[in-house]
């Protein structure tokens, strides 16, 4: 597949979604190095909805390293339970944050971050990665990017 995506512009959120998800599908299908199709999956979610901060912490020992990612400097590691990457990784479930200043824990990564969505995916039952995406809106994450993300999450379980 060619670098470039089509994203409707004039469009709903739910059908923005439908229309990058085959095409995530056909981009990271056909390359095989974790990084590039990360990286690749971080700029199509920042290109398509704008989002503050877009990127990938990954399980390594007993951390979540920093991955590739779209946006201001973030932080490096995260520790399990600490955070919202680090309870989506504890209790390998999506956490939904309308108001991460609500949030018990949260790390302020950026103090421009106002709401926030991690998706975990899974490898052999385990977490082995988390996806950040932060807005500099409040409440701008909801059960339908909660639904997309989930699905685009099962992609990277897949090719990555």
């Amino acid at each position: 597949m060619a670098e470039s995506i089509y994203i409707p512009t004039a469009a709903t959120k739910a059908v923005k979604y439908e229309s990058i998800l085959p095409q995530v599908d056909a981009l990271i299908s056909s390359e095989t190095d974790t990084y590039a199709n990360l990286a690749n999956v971080a700029a199509v979610l920042r290109e398509a909805f704008g989002f503050f901060w877009v990127g990938f912490y990954l399980v390594k020992e007993e951390e979540l390293v920093l991955g590739p990612f779209q946006g201001p400097l973030a932080c490096t590691r995260i520790r399990m339970g600490k955070g919202v990457c680090g309870t989506a990784w504890a209790k390998a479930e999506t956490q939904l944050v309308p108001d991460v200043e609500a949030f018990p824990g949260h790390i302020a990564c950026s103090s421009a971050s106002k709401s926030e969505i991690v998706v975990p995916g899974f490898k052999k039952g385990k977490v082995w990665i988390v996806l950040d995406v932060d807005s500099d809106q409040l409440g701008d994450f909801d059960s339908v990017d909660q639904e997309y993300l989930e699905k685009l999450m099962l992609l990277v379980d897949k090719y990555c």
